[in-house]
C-alpha cells in the first residue's frame, strides 16, 4: 500500500496493491458500516458506506463494468499486464517493461549535468546555456533509450507510465517515434527519486496499485 495523501477537494489518496484490496475493502466495511451502494464511476467503481463514507477506486489499467461489479473490478485490476515505465531526471534516466511486476527488459544510464552556480553576469549566463544544452542532451539520450528499449514492445503494452521530472518525461514523449507509446500514457505519475535500477524495480508497487481517493463525513 502507498502512502496516504491529502487530495484535492478533500479527503485522501493511496494506492493499494490488487492482491490486499479485498482485505482492505473489509476493512472499510469494519469501520465505516456496509456497502449501501457500489456503481460504476469513470473507468473505476464508487462504493458508498453506511455512514456515507464513498470510496473511489480506480483501476491501473482501466475496467469495462461487468456484473457482479465489485467482483469484475477485482479481478481485472489483479490480471497481470504488459507495462512500460520511463523515469527520467536531469541527468539520469531509466526505461522498462514489465509482465505485472516482473521486469522484462531495462536500461538505466545517466549523462552529467552541472549543479547552479552562484556566480553572476556573463560567466552565469554561459553557465545557464551549458546547463540547457546538457539537459538537451540527456533528453535526447532518453529518447534513443526509449526508443531502443520501449519501442519494440508497443503493440503489447497496456499503459505507459513516467515519473521523476514531468516536463523532462514530456521533452522525451515529444519524439515523434515514441508516439505510441505517448498514446498509452497514464497517470498519476510515479512519485520516484533518482532513476536507478533499483528504484525502476520499486515502480510496480506504484503502477499496479488500484488508486483509492476516500471521503469520510466530517
Amino acid at each position: 500500500m502507498t502512502r496516504a495523501r491529502p487530495a484535492a477537494g478533500g479527503g485522501r489518496q493511496l494506492g493499494v496493491a490488487p492482491e490486499r484490496l479485498g482485505r482492505w475493502l473489509d476493512g472499510v466495511a469494519t469501520r465505516h458500516g456496509a456497502f449501501t451502494a457500489v456503481e460504476p464511476a469513470d473507468d473505476g467503481l464508487r462504493i458508498t458506506c453506511a455512514d456515507t463514507t464513498s470510496v473511489v477506486l480506480r483501476a491501473p489499467f482501466g475496467w469495462t463494468p461487468e456484473v457482479p461489479l465489485l467482483g469484475s473490478f477485482s479481478a481485472a485490476a489483479g490480471r497481470p499486464r504488459r507495462a512500460a515505465v520511463l523515469l527520467v531526471r536531469r541527468g539520469r534516466w531509466a526505461v522498462g517493461v514489465f509482465d505485472g511486476g516482473q521486469l522484462v527488459v531495462s536500461k538505466v544510464d545517466a549523462r552529467q549535468v552541472q549543479g547552479r552556480t552562484a556566480a553572476g553576469g556573463w560567466s552565469q549566463q554561459r553557465f545557464a546555456r551549458r546547463r540547457a544544452n546538457q539537459t538537451d542532451a540527456v533528453v535526447g539520450h532518453a529518447v534513443e533509450t526509449a526508443v531502443r528499449v520501449l519501442l519494440p514492445h508497443a503493440d503489447g503494452v497496456a499503459a505507459l507510465f513516467t515519473g521523476g521530472d514531468r516536463g523532462l518525461a514530456d521533452d522525451v514523449l515529444a519524439d515523434p517515434r515514441l508516439r505510441p507509446l505517448t498514446a498509452l500514457r497514464r497517470d498519476p505519475a510515479l512519485d520516484v527519486g533518482e532513476p536507478t535500477k533499483a528504484v525502476l524495480l520499486e515502480t510496480p508497487k506504484q503502477f499496479r496499485a488500484v488508486q483509492v481517493l476516500i471521503r469520510e463525513p466530517e
